[in-house]
């Protein structure tokens, strides 16, 4: 596989449209630094992984060499973004766009390299910006073309009120395309009219359009809603990191891929290999642990997520021993062999020969740290350390 097709692959991951994926690919074929836009109007300062999605993929972008730029639209916030609204939205004041400013570019460099990472503030063009220059790019689109945007057509229709400056929105954000000379520009699947329109201004102002990429909204741990606060689905970037583990670690397994996909930084190898991982047999929990240890040192350091399990309210974690392991001894007679079902019943690590084939079934039970298969066969003169679930362990001796 070509650079350029590992590029593209691990751009791929997560997305939900790129367009046009021909011209990403000559893009990144063209050996340059690449110009990555995602614009962030200041509105919702309290940010949880839901709102971290577009950010793990400007981290990708900068971690394949490429130039990253955060805009914070403190002149766009002070219209108030229309999309997915069925009201006008209130204008934020300045103060307000300043002060929630802050506290993006705070929580930002908890994921981008702050080395390689340009924050712009839109404010620095539109104030420059004369009414005759205002005019000349509403002059680009049309109002039918405005109402063929879904929320304006259903507020049209409804008999909602649009005001002029909301049109005025996606000419707007795609002019910061041509401020900043973008090749590529990021946002959210409800973000794609805008972006599209980025593309039409930079073509009127003669530059090569901007490819579009739209990331998906995340599912909550619910695995049905979006993320959202108001849900309580959500796990917050600035919560504590026992609670960050708790919620991770018990999210639904079907959920775990989708969050691999769009808020780790492993490479896709890695990836492959945490699945190969699961088709062997390792419990699922092991698997969603590391996605709480990746997702924990990001917001709140190595050591944090070496000890979240702890602060979780966990005595140990799945895998992990004790130093006071209890010594049990346990003897078959007339075979050279014991199952390992039987070894869990005899030896109290099970309640009973149910127990022990469910917590097998499960992959629950470890020897010597590795995940038994339920038909394992242990030899006996010899000692092992078994873990049966969360709490149950023991060197357990099998004699003759």
């Amino acid at each position: 596989m070509s650079d350029v097709d590992e590029a593209l692959a691990l751009i791929q991951r997560g997305t939900h449209e790129i367009l046009l994926e021909d011209e990403l690919k000559k893009k990144l074929a063209s050996g340059r630094k690449l110009r990555i836009k995602a614009g962030f109007d200041p509105t919702a300062p309290d940010l949880h992984l839901g709102h971290s999605v577009l950010l793990t993929k400007m981290r990708q972008f900068q971690d394949l060499g490429h130039e990253v730029i955060f805009l914070i639209g403190d002149f766009t916030g002070r219209i108030g973004d229309p999309t997915g609204k069925n009201v006008t939205r209130k204008p934020l004041t300045e103060a307000e766009v300043k002060a929630n400013a802050q506290t993006y570019k705070e929580q930002v460099f908890k994921i981008l390299d702050p080395d390689k990472t340009e924050v712009r503030f839109n404010a620095e063009w539109f104030s420059e910006m004369s009414a005759a220059d205002m005019i000349e790019l509403a002059g680009q689109t049309t109002v039918a073309r405005m109402l063929e945007r879904d929320d304006f057509e259903k507020r049209y229709k409804g008999g909602q009120a649009i005001s002029v400056h909301e049109f005025l929105y996606p000419l707007v954000q795609g002019y910061d395309s041509v401020a900043l000379k973008a090749d590529i520009e990021l946002g959210g699947t409800d973000q794609k009219f805008n972006l599209l329109m980025g593309r039409e201004v930079q073509k009127h102002f003669g530059l090569e359009p901007q490819v579009v990429i739209t990331m998906p909204l995340l599912e909550g741990l619910d695995g049905v809603q979006k993320m959202s606060k108001s849900l309580g689905n959500y796990v917050g970037v600035d919560e504590a990191p026992g609670a960050m583990f708790n919620k991770l670690v018990s999210m639904p397994d079907s959920l775990m891929w989708r969050y691999f996909e769009l808020l780790s930084l492993k490479d896709n190898a890695a990836i492959e290999d945490l699945r190969a991982r699961i088709e062997r047999g390792d419990n699922p929990r092991d698997i969603k642990m590391e996605l709480a240890r990746e997702l924990i040192a990001r917001y709140h350091g190595d050591e944090a997520a070496a000890n979240a399990h702890r602060s979780a309210g966990n005595q140990l974690a799945e895998g992990e021993l004790p130093e006071d392991l209890p010594e049990v001894e346990v003897v078959f007679e007339g075979s050279d062999q014991a199952p390992i079902a039987a070894v869990l019943n005899r030896s109290g690590l099970a309640n009973n020969s149910a127990q022990a084939k469910d917590m097998l079934g499960n992959g629950r039970v470890r020897v010597d740290g590795e995940v038994v298969a339920k038909d394992l066969m242990l030899a006996l003169g010899q000692s092992y350390v078994i873990q049966a679930g969360k709490k149950r362990y023991a060197r357990v001796t099998l004699r003759g």
